[in-house]
């Protein structure tokens, strides 16, 4: 069959990062427009003569030394000499990402950053934007499946092989430039806006997840509040169904309306400057939610997330309402088993820990002591059966004594492992709601008072972790700790 494609542009060399991300942009735009206005001709009965296909921009490097550069960060470093390439996708959300990863690598390797067209068909489905109504009787009037006309996604380019580490790329290159390919992160970019009802723009760089409504309900009246008062930090919140409030001081106006039926699981959004505000994400109970959203939102390269919820407290000396700061996790999730074996320790990174527990003392104001004897750090089991009370004890109390557990959780260890996975920062905050083990459950009201009492005060702590970060330089915050032997050198 006849394959119809726009006229190839020729590769382009830059050494203008700007420069380089308009013709990214360019050719983005022209090759999804291409699409769409075959899709548009089919609708009023204009059958193509072959295959529509257009392919995705790519971006190319090249290193031909073994030379260190002197760079603190832990990305932005070609390991060895060789072609690095990678295709990208959705120039103008990652406009700023593109440019700050392309002048890291000019500034440690020079030489250019070459932008072309790659051979990888942009899917119909990712070429047109997610609001864009599609005249659905039309096509199927036609009787023709888009997949004799279009390219369809194909999941052979959207695995996570190179994330994983198990991508062996041939002698010399083409060497993966980035941990994920275009289709992968449109695959992603669309789940976000189907699970979250956000559109992936939102998003920022700092993303706090919960399992409870409560945690949420509080951002809402915080981030509500912050809006009325003129917060100078962040300009608007958003919820689902890109409800927009603006901060007062730009008019306080608020649009959009809520979604029907809510999202699965719904993100909140206080933006910030370059996308340095504070994402919420309530991703509901179980690894398997956690594990989800964690693989789309990580293609976005947020700065850090982190997991704050409630947990069953393992230790007799733990009152209901303490802290609990993870410094390790036992790994009984078996969502990531595949991808990340059980052989491979998730550390606790220091800057994420030292920033929670800053907080914690600010928001609780006390130190030394008396900060310990609210909050323990020690060891987060994360079980994937809620119901792990009613299985025989004995072999279950035997491993968390073992693993010296502390709190026990469904999320918190499948978050910090695929922070890991995807290199970007974790770390844990669980408040102790009860204690299983010792027969100390709340009742109806006592689980009111709880909820009223200690909710706000995690919150805040939480909030406050994220601006600790937020005021970091990234050479401290993005860990070393997380970059393997032959890493990609985007962030």
């Amino acid at each position: 069959m006849t394959t119809i494609c726009p006229p190839r542009l020729e590769t382009q060399s830059f050494t203008d990062p700007e420069a380089a991300w308009e013709q990214i942009a360019l050719i983005y735009r022209r090759n999804c427009e291409f699409i769409r206005g075959h899709l548009a001709g089919l609708t009023r009965g204009e059958i193509p003569e072959g295959r529509v296909r257009a392919c995705y921009p790519q971006v190319e490097v090249r290193s031909t030394s073994y030379s260190k550069h002197e760079s603190t960060l832990p990305y932005g470093y070609l390991h060895t000499p060789g072609i690095y390439r990678t295709t990208v996708t959705a120039p103008d959300l990652f406009k700023t990402y593109f440019e700050e990863q392309f002048t890291v690598l000019l500034r440690n390797h020079g030489g250019t950053i070459d932008v072309g067209e790659s051979d990888t068909p942009i899917p119909l489905h990712f070429a047109l934007p997610a609001h864009e109504h599609v005249d659905g009787a039309a096509l199927n009037a036609l009787g023709i499946p888009l997949r004799d006309v279009f390219d369809a996604p194909d999941l052979a380019n959207t695995d996570d092989e190179i994330a994983n580490g198990t991508y062996v790329p041939p002698r010399g290159g083409p060497y993966p430039l980035s941990a994920f390919t275009a289709p992968r992160v449109d695959y992603s970019l669309f789940r976000l806006a189907h699970y979250t009802g956000t559109a992936a723009e939102h998003f920022q760089n700092f993303v706090i997840f919960t399992n409870y409504q409560f945690y949420i309900d509080e951002f809402c009246r915080v981030a509500k509040a912050w809006m009325a008062e003129g917060h100078q930090h962040y300009q608007r919140f958003i919820e689902p169904g890109n409800v927009f409030t603006d901060n007062a001081l730009t008019g306080g106006a608020v649009t959009g309306s809520p979604p029907p039926r809510a999202p699965q699981m719904p993100a909140y959004h206080l933006v910030g400057d370059r996308g340095r505000g504070i994402t919420m994400v309530n991703i509901g109970v179980g690894p398997a939610n956690a594990k989800t959203i964690t693989d789309h939102i990580a293609v976005l390269r947020p700065h850090a997330w982190i997991m704050l919820g409630h947990c069953a407290g393992l230790r007799n000396s733990q009152e209901l309402g303490d802290y609990v700061l993870a410094h390790a996790y036992v790994r009984e999730d078996h969502v990531l088993d595949a991808d990340l074996p059980l052989t491979v320790p998730v550390p606790a990174l220091a800057e994420v820990q030292v920033a929670l527990e800053q907080a914690v003392e600010e928001i609780t104001q006390t130190e030394g002591i008396e900060t310990k004897k609210i909050m323990r750090t020690g060891t987060v089991a994360t079980f994937d059966n809620r119901n792990w009370e009613l299985r025989d004890q004995t072999e279950i109390v035997r491993q968390l004594s073992q693993s010296r557990a502390v709190a026990l959780d469904m999320e918190s260890a499948t978050i910090a492992a695929n922070g890991f996975r995807f290199r970007v920062p974790y770390g844990t905050l669980l408040c102790v709601s009860d204690k299983p083990l010792h027969g100390e459950l709340k009742l109806p009201g006592m689980a009111s008072d709880f909820y009223r009492t200690q909710v706000n005060r995690h919150l805040q702590i939480g909030l406050r972790a994220m601006e600790i970060l937020r005021d970091q330089p990234a050479e401290r915050l993005h860990s070393r700790k997380l970059r393997s032997f032959a890493e990609t050198a985007f962030q």
